[in-house]
């Protein structure tokens, strides 16, 4: 239902396009990830991936939050309570619309587990 977001979110969004086979993926990097040339690089087919949109999260969560049927919170880190939310969830978290039953959760990832 509700999206909270630090005001200055020091995140980026990106879409980023393989030339050799055309597939476009969308990755998000904070400021020491966008300076790793591997998080641009394509290892499977040895190239280098093409920038084709690089724009703030916050601005974009800012242009399609509607469409997702959520409200758009902002938060400060001037307050106690702000600063606490900036660091303990960096800066950006949610309330759901649903409960979630981490138990159940944890259960079916036991399963998984014993799969292999």
């Amino acid at each position: 239902e509700e999206l909270i977001v630090y005001e200055n979110l020091p995140i980026n969004r990106y879409v980023l396009r393989n030339s050799v086979t055309g597939d476009e993926k969308v990755a998000i990097f904070n400021d020491k990830q966008e300076k790793q040339s591997e998080n641009f690089f394509d290892k499977v087919n040895n190239v280098e991936l093409d920038v084709k949109e690089k724009m703030p999260l916050l601005e974009w969560l800012a242009n399609n939050f509607k469409s997702f049927g959520t409200q758009l919170n902002f938060v400060t880190n001037k307050s106690q309570e702000g600063s606490q939310f900036c660091k303990g969830f960096g800066g950006i978290g949610g309330i759901l619309r649903y409960q979630v039953d981490f138990g159940t959760l944890d259960a079916d990832d036991d399963d998984d587990d014993a799969a292999f």
